[in-house]
């Protein structure tokens, strides 16, 4: 059964992304201005949403965790950690590299990028809490508060075009309230693109998730193991 799941999930993960490189490097026209490098917007803000719905799960799964106990919803939360750090590193990867030929530097502490860096640290000590912790419980509770406390930089990210001066483009919505994509054949780009990386997501999330699962079993296994051998022990004595 999870083999089949698996199976049909990188297929329609492989497809959604041929569908979303057509379109976007096809279907979708070339941005007057900014030109064919405006393309990478089409990665860069599917990244953006895919990790910020990484984070919103680390959160939701790490409060479960605090309040049921079960060790499914650490390895959940922990899982989504992961491909969120993935997804948030590609996000200011992208950005850079739409940066520079548009604002001639790489990098800026612009208010969008600064608080994205923000999120980025956050839980990269949440991964480095669980590296160092192991499968120490106090350590998973502890970094599932540093979880639910990281996700509330995420609404101030996406308002931080409004909080405060930027550069950083609000493409969807404009600062006047109006559509940032005029053509819809870029409309339509976009949202194949969100549904392709939105799939890869939830195919990672699978696999991930499914490894530490069966980490947890083995983990039991030899616990188990370990009880008898003493028992044995000192059943001889």
């Amino acid at each position: 059964m999870k083999g089949a799941v698996s199976i049909a999930l990188a297929a329609a993960s492989c497809l959604s992304m041929i569908a979303a490189l057509f379109m976007v490097f096809v279907y979708a026209p070339t941005e007057a201005e900014q030109g064919i490098v405006q393309r990478i917007f089409y990665f860069h803000l599917p990244c953006a949403w895919v990790a910020f719905l990484s984070f919103g799960i680390v959160a939701v799964a790490g409060a479960l965790y605090l309040w049921l106990g079960h060790r499914i919803w650490d390895d959940l939360s922990y899982a989504a950690a992961e491909l969120g750090m993935l997804f948030c590193t590609l996000v200011l990867v992208t950005g850079s590299i739409w940066a520079k030929p548009i604002w001639g530097t790489w990098w800026t502490w612009d208010s969008r990028l600064t608080t994205t860096f923000i999120l980025w640290l956050l839980y990269g000590g949440y991964l480095l809490l669980r590296a160092f912790g192991e499968d120490n419980q106090e350590i998973a509770r502890y970094a599932a508060v540093l979880g639910i406390i990281g996700v509330l930089d995420v609404p101030v990210i996406i308002i931080s075009v409004r909080l405060w001066r930027t550069i950083h483009p609000a493409v969807l919505l404009t600062r006047q309230g109006e559509h940032g994509l005029q053509d819809p054949r870029m409309v339509a780009a976009l949202l194949v693109s969100l549904g392709a990386f939105t799939l890869v997501f939830v195919w990672l999330l699978w696999l991930r998730l499914s490894t530490l699962r069966l980490r947890a079993r083995i983990g039991g296994l030899r616990k188990e193991l370990a009880l008898l051998e003493v028992a044995g022990a000192g059943a001889r004595r």
